[in-house]
């Protein structure tokens, strides 16, 4: 929502202004089409020639993200902190043995079915499994746990933030392409010198446009949304981080609830649950 009302904003101050300023529209709207043909195409094919097609289409959905936000909410927080004590209590009451079934095929399980938001993400479903998986290998090391999974979520950051590399370098590139527009318009304009002053100011307004456009997108549009773009996966691996936290503090010997209580302390600030309202959720919750 913000980020359309920066949109309207963003239009509204610049074109605004220019015309409360005495700026004549008629030659942007005129050269525009034009020069965004030269920007826009040059800028779409750059883009394609430096991008992989997986992260070609995964900018496609991370526009889409970058205006409706993270995708987990303060309830899934409260989802996840719940299932991470599920398991972790299940591991110290039952043994390892007993987490095998759930492990091995989340889709079935009895603990992991109580969170179908959950369920769905594959990296957090897949996160957990194969951290658990190494504890019944009898892998239980807290520092080696932690640095295996620290790894994990280095690499999935490093990949989901593709998208947002891939649109900071087109908002980088977006300058120099309509400055090439303008170029080609005054190259045009030096072909034309013999024709009157007023064609030729014409033309050059007209070639100016490109670098005005150029500018302003990268600047304006494409940079921002990067940026939000990068804001919000940043936010999203909290959420990973948080199932870090529970299980390196299980492997330290901590109760269940304690390992829980360290990973609620991840959660950011805006989703966080209160000390009360994790207990509250913590005791709703049927035996396993």
């Amino acid at each position: 929502m913000f980020q359309l009302i920066g949109i309207a904003l963003l239009f509204g101050a610049v074109f605004g202004t220019y015309i409360m300023t005495g700026g004549n529209m008629a030659v942007i709207i005129e050269a525009a089409p034009h020069e965004m043909m030269t920007i826009g195409g040059a800028g779409i094919a750059a883009f394609l020639i430096s991008n992989s097609l997986s992260t070609i289409k995964a900018t496609g959905g991370g526009l889409g993200k970058a205006v409706s936000g993270p995708k987990w909410k303060a309830s899934d927080y409260t989802d996840l902190l719940s299932l991470l004590f599920l398991l972790t209590k299940t591991m110290k009451s039952k043994g390892v043995i007993a987490l095998e079934s759930h492990i091995e095929k989340p889709d079935d399980s009895t603990i992991f079915s109580r969170f179908p938001k959950i369920v769905k993400d594959h990296f957090a479903v897949d996160f957990i499994c194969d951290t658990l998986r190494m504890m019944t290998m009898n892998l239980e090391d807290p520092h080696q746990v932690e640095d295996a999974m620290e790894k994990q979520l280095e690499k999935h950051h490093h990949e989901a933030l593709e998208p947002s590399h891939a649109l900071q370098n087109l908002a980088d590139a977006l300058p120099a392409l309509g400055i090439v527009a303008a170029v080609l318009g005054v190259i045009k304009t030096m072909g034309s010198i013999t024709e009157p002053p007023a064609v030729l100011g014409a033309m050059i307004g007209s070639a100016l446009v490109g670098t005005f456009l150029g500018v302003f997108l990268a600047y304006g549009l494409v940079g921002p949304f990067a940026s939000r773009l990068k804001a919000v996966i940043d936010e999203e691996g909290a959420f990973y981080k948080i199932i870090q936290a529970v299980l390196v503090a299980h492997l330290h010997g901590n109760a269940a609830q304690i390992s829980v209580e360290i990973g609620r302390g991840n959660v950011p600030s805006d989703s966080q649950p209160s000390f009360l309202e994790m207990e509250e959720a913590l005791g709703a919750i049927p035996n396993v």
